[in-house]
């Protein structure tokens, strides 16, 4: 499973590596970073279409975005499922079993694959344009006809523990659970997308329950086609009316509990002697809008003081050699998550000093003007990196689906990239000023110690396996 992990490993937005390629038939859209057409059609029963023709001659891309993750599992005990799901659809319908499945997916050159996260469960399919009619065929059939039996389901729950386990042995995965059980007492980001130990190792009792998921949310108002690469908009309409249009819609309504303010410094430490230091800093942040600056200022803030260009990485890895690795930034989320900073320590005894230098830094944007020209070159950075990534049907089809479980419309992506062009210096000092509140961090610890150097308590255990 793809779990699409917080903003460690990337800077910033751009580098999920969406792609713009300027040999292209189309003509570009003016002010638009996809210099494409984005067909988009809604059937009667609420599913939505979204086509974009691009220049792949043969290859097409067939994403199914269904706008469900691990937020919507609101009820007590029953965490994990939409991963669940993502193992689960694959299991096969009575009209193509399992092995049927791969066995046409190989005759018609393609290959298939799914990930979920908070936000959605997305499954994506990529092969022979010619054979786009089987494609609908396939996903229509176990996305409106999956059928399994109890023991099929105890078999798959039985794999998801596995995979549960096998991710527990890493500390990050450890310290990343630990971390938004602590950050959010509320909000259903509480659990991370595998769900709590407890609840993955109830699932196996939890058939009936698993019934009801399926039917409440693999429904056409929560999912989105997008079809990327050598074909016709018409045409992918017609193929979605043909085999989707009979697909009944549902009526449930997932109800979110919102996090409450935070009101003091939250802390969670795991010891770990064999493993290098960390400390994170975890700021909560805002929900994803394209229309709000703060998203975006946030954004350029990450870029400006975590990426290997900044002053504060040159010091703290380059010339003093206290860091070993060091990033940070934020996801967009459809509701309020984390802003992070991560840094890998090479000794325990500087993670005081770590953590004030970020502080430090995160203080001065507050108050200090980023330089104009860095400004500039920062959202050059962004734009462009961004574009330049645009190389085939399948990226373009994951970031047109990012944009779509945030809000349900993947034209969002252009409205994204025209607000960075409207964020200000002093939009950068509001947005520091909003965010960075030592009232809201909740700082994230691993180190040979029993307890975390930056509070007292006793150190979260890895769950028993």
């Amino acid at each position: 499973m793809n779990k699409m992990k917080r903003l460690f490993a990337v800077i910033t937005i751009a580098s999920l590596g969406i792609l713009l390629n300027s040999c292209g038939k189309q003509k570009p859209v003016e002010e638009k970073i996809l210099p494409y057409t984005i067909y988009q059609k809604e059937l009667p029963n609420g599913l939505k279409v979204a086509t974009v023709e691009y220049d792949s001659p043969g290859i097409a891309a067939f994403y199914a975005v269904v706008r469900v993750g691990s937020r919507d599992e609101v009820e007590p005990g029953k965490t994990g499922f939409a991963h669940f799901f993502e193992h689960m659809m694959f299991r096969g319908t009575e009209k193509y079993p399992k092995d049927k499945y791969d066995v046409v997916l190989k005759s018609i050159g393609a290959s298939a694959n799914a990930n979920t996260w908070l936000d959605r469960t997305v499954y994506h399919m990529t092969g022979n344009a010619t054979m786009l009619d089987k494609m609908f065929e396939l996903e229509s059939d176990r996305f409106m006809n999956l059928k399994y039996s109890e023991g099929d389901f105890k078999a798959e729950a039985g794999a998801v523990k596995g995979e549960y386990t096998k991710n527990s042995s890493n500390p990050m995965e450890a310290l990343d659970e630990a971390m938004n059980d602590t950050a959010f007492t509320s909000h259903t980001y509480k659990h991370t997308t595998m769900g709590f130990f407890k609840d993955v190792v109830d699932m196996p009792n939890q058939y009936q329950y698993s019934l009801e998921f399926f039917k409440r949310f693999y429904r056409p108002e929560y999912t989105t086609l997008l079809v990327i690469g050598d074909v016709k908009h018409a045409d992918v309409e017609k193929l979605a009316e043909q085999y989707y249009g009979k697909w009944e819609k549902g009526n449930f309504v997932t109800n979110v509990s919102p996090e409450p303010p935070q009101t003091q410094t939250r802390y969670c430490h795991i010891q770990n002697p064999g493993f290098p230091p960390v400390v994170q800093l975890n700021f909560k942040g805002p929900a994803y809008t394209d229309t709000n600056t703060d998203v975006f200022a946030l954004d350029i803030i990450s870029y400006a003081l975590f990426s290997e260009r900044s002053e504060l990485y040159k010091k703290l890895v380059v010339k003093e050699q206290k860091v070993r690795r060091f990033n940070g930034g934020a996801f967009f989320t459809r509701d309020p998550y984390l802003f992070s900073i991560n840094a890998t320590l090479v000794n325990a005894a500087d993670m005081q000093y770590v953590k004030d230098e970020i502080m430090n830094a995160l203080e001065a944007v507050k108050t200090q003007k980023l330089d104009s020209m860095l400004l500039t070159e920062t959202k050059s950075n962004l734009k462009y990196s961004f574009a330049m990534g645009m190389s085939s049907p399948d990226a373009i089809a994951e970031n047109l689906a990012y944009f779509t479980w945030l809000t349900g419309d993947p034209e969002s992506l252009n409205r994204c990239y025209a607000m960075y062009e409207k964020v200000s210096a002093e939009d950068l000092n509001k947005a520091a000023t909003k965010y960075f509140d030592k009232m809201a961090l909740t700082i994230a610890t691993i180190s040979p110690e029993a307890t975390s150097p930056f509070a007292g308590g006793t150190p979260i255990d890895k769950p028993k396996l």
